[in-house]
């Protein structure tokens, strides 16, 4: 079999990107890497402005289908809008539609066959861990679209966040722990999913734009305890970009606070963690360690953010507390964001 990027290594037919950005970027780095050729840059019908991308014309996709018939588009951007999905399914039907997988952090490494084979046992580990056929079916078709970029692989596999939520089976004694709080909206969600009826609440977000709007967006819930400070597997200092949404990232930027989830907590009992802390979730689960150990709270972890995440977390969540049950879902997203473990005792 061909990975995608061999496929397109080898392709005569024209490549364009479809859309521009941070993973129109990446991807465009990638093919200039392999020596791929790029013929052109469109958007949507409808979407087109007067600007370029990396010196190219953005134009429309009706202009580029009109130039060359056969083109082969690469989906170079993220949404879970059922309208742009629906969009991108319309245009997959004129054209060759892929969706390259890009790291989402980090950037250093491509999901192609070379990187499936280096890590098959970890990866064969990793799906032998999985709770139910539902999760293995996921964690199979996450890896086929990887290699492949065909987002039929994707929708597949998609499944409400209601169905996860019921996996967690919450209760109105939940006390929530929310790592990468951004600007509220998982909190809003776990108190629209409980009723209002919860222990306590505690948020964490670094970024400093974005702990104001968690601010803003809490202020009318009770039992909540905001804290601004990134999260690793120790407490101490740590570097991060702060660029106001969700693209923040660790490693560059301003020195800011860093803390554990033992280190927050200290002992006290939590009964279920979410993490989605833009690739940090490895040494955020290093660093609740004793919590996992002495509470085992129920936990929501993001999959999504580096090619080992698939893996390396639930290996390591084993490792540090076997008697857990791991599951694996893909909620509506393009590509395959929203990709979350959901952990539960066993």
């Amino acid at each position: 079999m061909l990975d995608l990027w061999n496929y397109l290594k080898q392709t005569k037919k024209p490549i364009y990107l479809y859309g521009t950005g941070n993973g129109a970027d990446k991807i465009l780095d990638e093919l200039i890497r392999r020596n791929i050729s790029v013929k052109g840059v469109f958007a949507s019908d409808g979407f087109v402005r007067d600007r370029y991308f990396r010196g190219f014309k953005v134009i429309s996709f009706s202009d580029a289908i009109s130039e060359s018939p056969d083109l082969i588009a690469l989906l170079s951007f993220g949404s879970q809008l059922s309208d742009v999905i629906e969009n991108i399914k319309e245009i997959s039907k004129k054209c060759e539609l892929y969706a390259p997988d890009v790291e989402v952090i980090g950037g250093q490494s491509i999901f192609d066959l070379s990187y499936a084979k280096e890590h098959i046992d970890s990866l064969k580990q990793a799906y032998n861990l999985l709770a139910d056929d539902l999760s293995k079916k996921v964690f199979e078709n996450i890896v086929l679209y990887k290699l492949t970029g065909k987002l039929d692989y994707l929708f597949e596999i998609e499944t409400d966040k209601s169905e996860a939520y019921s996996l967690l089976n919450f209760t109105d004694e939940e006390s929530y722990l929310d790592i990468g709080a951004y600007n509220g909206d998982t909190v809003k969600e776990f108190i629209e999913y409980t009723k209002c009826s919860y222990q306590k609440i505690i948020a964490v977000e670094p970024d400093a734009k974005n702990f104001k709007k968690l601010t803003a967006n809490t202020d009318k819930y009770k039992n909540v305890t905001l804290i601004n400070a990134g999260i690793s597997d120790q407490k101490g200092t740590m570097l991060f970009a702060m660029r106001g949404g969700r693209n923040s990232s660790v490693g560059e930027g301003t020195e800011i606070v860093k803390e554990s989830v033992d280190s927050i907590l200290n002992g006290e009992k939590i009964s279920y963690i979410k993490m989605d802390v833009e690739g940090q979730e490895y040494a955020a689960i290093k660093g609740a360690q004793k919590t996992l150990i002495t509470h085992s709270p129920k936990l929501n972890i993001a999959a999504y953010h580096r090619n080992e995440d698939i893996f390396t977390l639930p290996l390591l969540i084993n490792e540090m507390s076997p008697n857990y049950k791991i599951y694996m879902r893909h909620h509506p997203y393009v590509p395959a964001w929203d990709t979350n473990f959901y952990v539960i005792r066993g």
